[in-house]
């Protein structure tokens, strides 16, 4: 997908089919069961406009009829259209602070735990695993990727301002993705294939990381 921070070629493909094909291989990994998680894909960039899981749905079962068009400030644009994710305003945040083409957010059970036991420590580092080269420019395996961590809050908008501001302070460390304590993993990609890949990337080097430490090699 050709894209810039100004403007996005619209996906050729049939974006809710996608999604949906999404929704059930999360949720066969065991990454996004019962209505947890939420999907989308960028439309348009000027106006921005996403495609976004509509909230409560079980991801396993997702349909045509439960996906909401929003635009940048999270509201739907078409009118009789269900409720979409509580969360969606993290998404049209990183879709305004990153030139992405989706963001996928999953719930796993590695991901879940250390976003609690490293939270104090503000985040955890991943290095030297082969599988950091499946995320978007790195190139060898002697590398080190920093995952952030956010307090879980139900106030989003200021959630989303907190990240806005480490994005700005500190751009490197949220280059691919972002934990929620005690929630789940905030990941991204130029288009929903690069998406799926980091979760997956990204769901491997949790379990590594979360076996080492069931092993005292922590």
């Amino acid at each position: 997908m050709t894209q810039s921070i100004g403007s996005l070629t619209p996906p050729s493909h049939d974006p809710i089919a996608e999604l949906c094909e999404t929704g059930q291989m999360f949720w066969q990994r065991g990454w996004s069961l019962g209505t947890s998680s939420n999907y989308s894909i960028v439309l348009n960039r000027s106006p921005l406009e996403l495609l976004i899981t509509a909230s409560g749905k079980d991801k396993s079962r997702l349909g045509k009829e439960d996906f909401v068009r929003v635009d940048g400030f999270g509201k739907p644009i078409q009118p009789n259209q269900p409720k979409p994710s509580a969360e969606t305003l993290l998404h049209t945040l990183l879709a305004q602070e990153r030139p992405i083409g989706a963001i996928l957010h999953t719930h796993s059970i590695w991901g879940t735990l250390l976003s609690d036991i490293y939270f104090a420590d503000g985040g955890f580092a991943i290095a030297g695993y082969e599988m950091l080269k499946g995320l978007d420019g790195i190139t060898t395996h002697d590398t080190s990727v920093w995952v952030e961590i956010f307090d879980n809050s139900q106030d989003i908008a200021a959630l989303a301002e907190k990240i806005r501001a480490r994005m700005h302070i500190k751009p490197s460390a949220l280059q691919y993705g972002f934990l929620i304590r005690r929630h789940g993993l905030y990941t991204w990609g130029q288009d929903l294939r690069d998406a799926r890949r980091h979760v997956e990337i990204f769901e491997f080097l949790f379990e590594c990381v979360g076996r080492r430490l069931t092993m005292g090699n922590g």
